[in-house]
């Protein structure tokens, strides 16, 4: 028996993968277009597959991003990295939190072991990702600030500005920062001080 897809089964961005042969209402299909919804035809074997988490990068853009994302993203499949691509899956107006949250959210939960965010200047995404305890989003400018990230803050999110990196720039960034590993040692410690301060500010409030 095919499967059928409603209006509950549509995600609120990104991709939803459907069993092939998979029927889609009406409805449904006209709130996928309207959410920018991609809807992927998949073996239903694949859709009972997990992919570990170590081998899963969350992605995500908003419009200023969308261009650098689709240029970016054959690298992570030539790295054999699995993609988790939230959208935009084209071109269109999105407010870059949404798209940030839905790439942190992700990691924040084990998901995926790493995220990487596009929008404009990567510094709006960069800032909502941090808001996610466990999150260490940087923005990177070129290969020194890609691989300091790594090393010295183990960042597990890198945003990207799509309007300020050529693609050749993003490219070296992406690279450095996936292939670096994190020092450890000294920086361990500062790592587990970030920890501290995240659980300490769930109690905190401004003096007056």
């Amino acid at each position: 028996m095919r499967k059928v897809i409603t209006q509950a089964d549509i995600p609120r961005s990104g991709e939803l993968r459907v069993p092939t042969g998979a029927i889609l209402t009406p409805a449904a299909r006209d709130l996928a277009n309207e959410r920018g919804v991609k809807i992927a035809e998949v073996p239903a074997e694949q859709l009972t597959t997990t992919t570990p988490p170590e081998t899963t990068v969350a992605i995500g853009s908003d419009h200023g991003g969308f261009t650098l994302k689709e240029k970016l993203k054959p690298i992570l499949k030539e790295l054999n990295l699995h993609v988790h691509d939230v959208g935009v899956h084209y071109e269109q107006p999105v407010d870059y939190p949404d798209i940030a949250r839905q790439v942190a959210e992700l990691v924040a939960r084990g998901h995926a072991a790493r995220g990487i965010i596009f929008d404009g200047a990567g510094i709006g995404s960069a800032i909502v990702a941090n808001k996610f305890p466990g999150i260490r989003a940087a923005l990177c400018y070129d290969k020194a600030s890609a691989r300091n990230s790594r090393e010295h803050n183990d960042s597990n999110i890198l945003t990207l500005g799509g309007r300020l990196l050529t693609s050749t720039q993003a490219e070296d960034v992406l690279r450095t920062w996936l292939s670096t590993p994190f020092a450890g040692g000294r920086h361990a410690a500062r790592i587990e001080k970030i920890s501290e301060i995240e659980k300490a500010v769930k109690n905190w409030t401004p003096r007056s």
